[in-house]
């Protein structure tokens, strides 16, 4: 960021810093933020100019339209807190004004909303079996595969798969048997965990004595197939669409596996309220509300998937 840029609009700092301190947002949908923002700020407009907002966004494409309405909303909501944060007997009206403004910001970018739905991806026992097999022998291959299992045979999140540890997978003991879970950190901050298939925990011990066993479990290799400290995002959401298209799907994203994971559940008879627990869903507004939920560690999905 430009001093002259940053000086031009005070609040772009307070926006990025927002964006930048959002845990549930991907790294590239904070940069897509980040861009729509100087983008506008370049062009010579105030983030708290309500008017100026409107008219830009009517210039931009839907796409930047949407990303400048999502940052300037984190902008707003930042700008509402604080206020609120300073309020005194003294200063309530004033207060109250910057709140108003800030509502009128988060009003001011007129968003379509696709009409429809978008065509998501499901992947049947066979097909989640020939993506697993693309992943060849070797180091490369078994990261891979393991990364598969993750998002397929676990539901995890890019993210969460991303930001597991070794540390976060642990034995627990049910019913006169040891059963290794997930301890997953979601989104929002709601922990979780998710019970395992042997399989699958067999595959992440034999991770562990390739990488060391402590750390994040999902890692980047270098041209010497040196392991980095750990994998991005974006370098997850890469290896799910190169190993799709070598089954026909080059399309395929992480999330389609989180979905394909439930599905395959489902199918099984796993109980729907156990799945959107497994997901950690706040909620089941596409199948039912639920409160509390107690995961039976017993029977799991990851049981179900040919891994």
């Amino acid at each position: 960021m430009s001093t002259d840029l940053a000086l031009s609009d005070p609040n772009l700092a307070l926006v990025l810093s927002a964006i930048e301190g959002d845990p549930d947002l991907q790294e590239s949908t904070k940069h897509q933020y980040a861009k729509a923002v100087r983008n506008y700020v370049e062009a010579g407009h105030a983030l708290t100019d309500a008017d100026a907002l409107a008219g830009y966004a009517q210039g931009v494409g839907s796409s930047s339209r949407s990303f400048l309405s999502a940052a300037v909303t984190k902008l707003a909501k930042r700008i509402a807190h604080e206020a609120k944060s300073r309020a005194t007997p003294d200063n309530v009206a004033a207060v109250q004004a910057t709140v108003y403004r800030a509502e009128a910001l988060q009003k001011a970018i007129q968003t379509e909303r696709p009409k429809g739905r978008r065509a998501h991806t499901w992947l049947n026992q066979a097909q989640v079996k020939a993506l697993l097999d693309t992943c060849e022998d070797g180091i490369v291959g078994q990261r891979d595969r393991l990364t598969i299992g993750l998002l397929a045979a676990a539901g995890l999140r890019r993210r969460e798969a991303a930001e597991l540890t070794f540390e976060d997978v642990k034995l627990l003991p049910i019913r006169g048997k040891m059963r290794t879970v997930l301890s997953v950190r979601g989104k929002g901050a709601k922990d979780r965990v998710v019970p395992i298939s042997d399989r699958l925990a067999n595959a992440l011990d034999e991770w562990a004595a390739v990488v060391g066993g402590s750390g994040r479990v999902v890692r980047s290799l270098g041209r010497a197939r040196e392991l980095g400290e750990g994998m991005s995002t974006t370098a997850i959401y890469d290896l799910v669409r190169k190993r799709g298209a070598m089954i026909g799907k080059p399309d395929l994203q992480p999330h389609d596996l989180r979905r394909s994971f439930a599905q395959l559940g489902y199918e099984a008879g796993v109980p729907i309220t156990q799945i959107s627990t497994l997901l950690g869903h706040a909620d089941l507004s596409t199948t039912q509300r639920y409160l509390n939920l107690e995961i039976d560690l017993e029977s799991t999905i990851s049981d179900f998937i040919p891994f």
